[in-house]
């Protein structure tokens, strides 16, 4: 069961069902997109963006239809803070070797684009046979960078979001919601 918050702190923008659909035609997009791509006994590499794109990533994968090998990286701009900073430090590197595979980069949220864009650039580098992008939530009110995002679950203009991964301060990313977190 899911803990009780008090309801006057949030707004449910998306409530868990529609998350939950939204997520599973997300899976059918990527399964039908790199499914060509894959030669026999090759998997994609998921690779997640901790600590945020935990949630979103495990109910993603059990939606693809692909092999697929699971990582993650972790990465931090935000510094306890509810707005990103422009430094960008590696605190996890990744285990799998990318050159020439197929890789699907899964992160909570696109806001300001600064962590996704540096860690794209460092992806690529690695010399992977592709890279896309899934993320949960698309908010571009902040938006310093141009990024392409392959797959998006949602997009909400502005307001600071908690849960599905999100969180304030490190708290309510197990909230099943994707909601508004008020008085912020």
């Amino acid at each position: 069961m899911e803990p009780s918050y008090d309801p006057q702190s949030f707004q449910i923008l998306y409530d868990r069902q529609t998350v939950a659909r939204r997520v599973s035609e997300l899976g059918a997009a990527i399964s039908a997109d790199v499914a060509p791509l894959l030669a026999p006994r090759e998997m994609l590499l998921v690779v997640g963006i901790l600590n945020g794109a935990f949630v979103f990533m495990a109910d993603l994968i059990r939606t693809i239809t692909v092999p697929l090998e699971i990582d993650f990286i972790r990465l931090s701009s935000y510094h306890d803070n509810q707005t990103s900073s422009t430094e960008v430090v590696q605190l996890k590197g990744l285990e799998q070797e990318i050159k020439n595979r197929h890789v699907l980069v899964v992160e909570d949220i696109a806001d300001c684009g600064l962590t996704l864009a540096w860690l794209l650039d460092h992806l690529q580098q690695r010399q992977p046979a592709s890279i896309r992008l899934a993320v949960a939530v698309d908010k571009k009110a902040r938006r310093e960078v141009s990024l392409n995002l392959d797959y998006v679950g949602f997009k909400v203009e502005d307001g600071f979001l908690v849960g599905f991964g999100l969180d304030f301060g490190r708290r309510y990313r197990e909230k099943s919601d994707i909601c508004v977190l008020k008085n912020t």
